[in-house]
């Protein structure tokens, strides 16, 4: 493997474990700190505050994530042709990430959605039933965006235990209770 494969592998599965790590300190930290704070507004503004700084990270991680994607593909696409499980893998990580990405942004535009409808509920009846119908919303999409990306770092795990060399090569295959 040559430096340039080391560094964009390296710079796709770092991205993507940002882009998860991200999402699931999301769901479940900031969320639920924003929810149990005992003035809600103070506990939603400081949860707004640490989504504004952090969406310029996740953005970059995200950007980064499909730019190496396709330098790994292009890098590996003589194995992406000749290898049938390496191109379903790719196929599969191809939907998955479009999933995430869906996911993510739907997340994001509805986390805006929810605070702007939170800061006219207290005057609006309307806007207080927009805000409960999009906090339940909220409630499973701030899991979509960790669960998929996990899944892409599951895919990431497959495809690199394809690159293994023969087994028995330079040493024993692995098999259950059995020490290499």
């Amino acid at each position: 493997m040559t430096a340039y494969s080391t560094l964009v592998r390296s710079t796709h599965v770092l991205t993507n474990a940002a882009w998860f790590g991200g999402s699931l300190a999301s769901a479940v930290a900031l969320d639920e700190v924003s929810r149990e704070d005992d003035e809600a507004r103070g506990g939603l503004a400081m949860a707004e505050a640490a989504r504004r700084r952090w969406g310029p990270a996740q953005g970059l991680a995200i950007g980064l994530h499909l730019l190496s994607g396709v330098a790994v593909v292009v890098d590996n696409r003589r194995r992406v042709v000749a290898h049938r499980p390496t191109a379903v893998a790719v196929v599969l990580k191809t939907a998955l990430t479009g999933a995430a990405l869906a996911v993510s942004a739907e997340a994001y535009r509805s986390d805006a959605e929810l605070s702007d409808a939170l800061e006219r509920a207290e005057s609006d009846p309307a806007s207080r039933q927009a805000a409960r119908t999009l906090g339940q919303r909220m409630a499973w999409l701030r899991w979509a965006t960790p669960v998929t990306t996990a899944g892409l770092l599951v895919l990431d795990a497959y495809l690199g235990e394809q690159q293994r060399g023969v087994p028995g090569l330079l040493d024993n295959p692995s098999r259950p209770g059995e020490r290499a």
